[in-house]
């Protein structure tokens, strides 16, 4: 499973990379959240992890920018998941239009389980 994470902090990626230190999963990272629909495309995304404070952008705008590219077939469907800072910002999550949320600090359990169920749903739906 191929997975794009958006973070420009090193310790978010390897928060994440760690959590998912399986073979299965395949991670790729990318720093600059203006370059996500070209990055998603370039390395196969089967998911995305986007964390909330990332650039200047923030990953409220990536997920959205994700969603336009899946909309105007740029994109095939991906599902995304936004890496909150406090549990009221799911409402955030939401309004972005993210499949799925965390609170950091995660579990490497609830992170795998997150993307093996969002990648599931999104390949018996496609």
């Amino acid at each position: 499973m191929n997975i794009l994470v958006v973070a420009d902090e090193a310790w978010v990626h390897q928060e994440v990379t760690a959590a998912l230190a399986e073979a299965r999963y395949q991670i790729t990272a990318a720093t600059d959240p203006s370059t996500v629909v070209d990055a998603c495309r370039e390395a196969g995304a089967d998911a995305v992890i986007t964390d909330l404070q990332v650039g200047a952008m923030g990953g409220m705008a990536v997920i959205r920018n994700i969603r336009a590219a899946i909309h105007a077939g740029d994109l095939p469907p991906t599902p995304t998941v936004l890496l909150l800072d406090r549990g009221a910002d799911v409402f955030i999550a939401g309004r972005a239009g993210a499949d799925g949320a965390l609170r950091k600090p995660f579990g490497a359990f609830e992170l795998r389980s997150m993307l093996d169920g969002l990648v599931a749903a999104d390949a018996t739906s496609s």
